[in-house]
């Protein structure tokens, strides 16, 4: 599933390629694609002739603000516009977008299609089909409306996201580390590959009690993730099944990850065989040797 770094990729190429792209046609190639409003016909008209003004991410959530044009007169440079709520949009396993500027045969997971008005394309496509849309009026609140973005913790580049915050959220807890780091109520974008990886770099052992780690042991694990997740955007985020950005490239940050999907390989520190163990349905990936 695309985590933080592959969700900012995605909403850094959305924001570059559409410069005034005013949605003039929708056409909706599955319905379960489109959680809400649940009359499909809402969702069309709702979008159409709005303009993605900004995109915007929330954990794993991209957020686009729209702006409706009071015409049908589509010219970005004449026309008015009033604020038409967002288009919420969550990738889960394997949804992505491409953008056309030629017109070409949708494939046979393409789930949503939304035109401008010189039948350049976005194209939402999801082999899987977990993915989801919601467009949310203005007026009403998208954290209402959408259950799992209301309840997300602070994002990890937050000023929220701090010792104090860490230390409360692990107070008495018996769970493990790696399982409160997977809890998007806790923190919002991390999941298996990031957690595994931030707690390699903080060498936390994933099956620690939370309660355990120590007020130093918090800080290089705050330190870690945030260094963890500003690398991997930097690489365009990782790809091991589906992943890719608008431009159809894969992420390169697998190639610099130190367990993740590296069982059996050597530790690139201590040369230790990286082992693999499940945690709470999750594979687990860790040194014994570096992480305590």
């Amino acid at each position: 599933m695309p985590e933080l770094p592959e969700v900012e990729t995605v909403r850094r190429g959305l924001e570059q390629k559409l410069k005034n792209f005013i949605i003039k046609r929708v056409e909706i190639c599955r319905d379960s694609t489109v959680a809400y409003p649940i009359d499909k016909k809402a969702f069309i008209e709702g979008l159409q002739n709005s303009l993605i003004d900004k995109w915007d991410r929330r954990g794993k959530y991209l957020i686009a603000e729209l702006k409706k044009t009071k015409s049908n007169n589509i010219d970005a440079n004449e026309i008015l516009f009033v604020n038409n709520g967002v288009l919420v949009v969550h990738l889960r396993m394997t949804g992505y977008f491409t953008y056309n500027d030629i017109i070409t045969h949708p494939c046979k997971h393409t789930r949503i299609r939304l035109f401008d008005n010189n039948k350049n394309e976005l194209r939402y496509i999801d082999v899987r089909s977990f993915g989801q849309m919601w467009w949310v009026r203005d007026g009403l609140s998208p954290n209402n409306i959408i259950k799992g973005l209301g309840t997300l913790g602070p994002e990890p580049f937050s000023k929220n996201f701090n010792i104090r915050y860490l230390r409360k959220v692990i107070l008495n807890k018996t769970r493990s580390i790696k399982s409160i780091l997977l809890d998007q109520t806790i923190v919002a974008g991390i999941g298996n590959i990031y957690a595994d990886e931030s707690l390699y770099s903080a060498g936390i052992s994933p099956f620690r009690e939370a309660k355990t780690i120590k007020e130093n042991e918090l800080k290089k694990l705050k330190i870690a993730i945030v260094e963890v997740l500003k690398k991997s955007i930097g690489a365009g985020g990782t790809t091991f099944s589906d992943f890719r950005d608008l431009e159809g490239e894969n992420g390169n940050f697998g190639l610099q990850t130190n367990v993740y999907r590296r069982t059996g390989k050597q530790c690139r520190q201590c040369k230790n065989l990286i082992e693999r163990q499940k945690i709470s349905g999750r594979s687990t990936h860790w040194c014994r040797k570096c992480q305590k």
